[in-house]
């Protein structure tokens, strides 16, 4: 331990298949919630789908850290990027729910009206006319959902732990920047010090061009 050299590769890719682990969970999972509050908003269960995104929205993200571990580690008898994966999927569910909500009840009424009017059936109204009108905006949700998991920490010390090999197998511990930057910060060695910091501008890095991303895509959505 502390010897020179080494570097934060291994975080960088295993952060990479973290967000991709849960980008893929969240976002099928979170899109299609959203529709379903955008479209049958004055039902009793879409009030209560609400409230309980806005719950976990609200839950600290070490809560759902020990979640994920009772539901995904003790099962599987290890960590790995999965129960990472399915921590952040979590912490990401609610803002893309309540994001493509938002935008897709921006969708002129009269659209969804002409579309019906000609006979289409509601799913293919809303697979065709509105989900691609509010695209640019549940787009928008996504990456800010992202940016919003990228830098979490307690979650990942409960499932994915942290490996100081690289590694793309998800039923296998994986290394993430935070994890780097929380285990070397707090290390005795000079050298893990500066790795710390390298990994600390890699992970603003990242938060920064998802932001500006989310932004521009925002913006373009406020020209349309």
């Amino acid at each position: 331990p502390g010897e020179e050299g080494g570097g934060v590769l291994n975080a960088i890719v295993g952060t990479a298949v973290l967000l991709a682990l849960a980008s893929a969970l969240a976002v099928p999972t979170g899109i299609l919630a959203g529709i379903y509050l955008s479209e049958y908003r004055d039902r009793t269960l879409p009030h209560a789908v609400r409230m309980a995104a806005d719950l976990l929205q609200g839950t600290p993200s070490i809560v759902i850290g020990i979640l994920a571990y009772a539901w995904v580690v003790r099962p599987m008898h290890h960590f790995s990027a999965l129960a990472g994966g399915v921590a952040l999927a979590i912490i990401m569910l609610p803002v893309i729910v309540r994001t493509t909500e938002e935008v897709l009840a921006l969708v002129p009424r009269d659209l969804r009206e002409a579309a019906l009017a000609l006979g289409v059936p509601r799913w293919r109204m809303i697979l065709k006319v509105v989900l691609p009108t509010g695209m640019v905006g549940v787009t928008t949700g996504v990456l800010l959902s992202i940016a919003r998991v990228a830098g979490e920490t307690a979650p990942l010390l409960f499932t994915a732990f942290g490996n100081p090999f690289l590694s793309l197998k998800p039923t296998e511990p994986i290394d993430a920047l935070p994890l780097v930057i929380f285990n070397y910060a707090t290390s005795p060695y000079a050298d893990w010090w500066r790795q710390a910091w390298a990994a600390s501008l890699v992970l603003i890095v990242l938060v920064i061009l998802l932001n500006v991303a989310a932004r521009l895509l925002a913006r373009r959505m406020k020209g349309e």
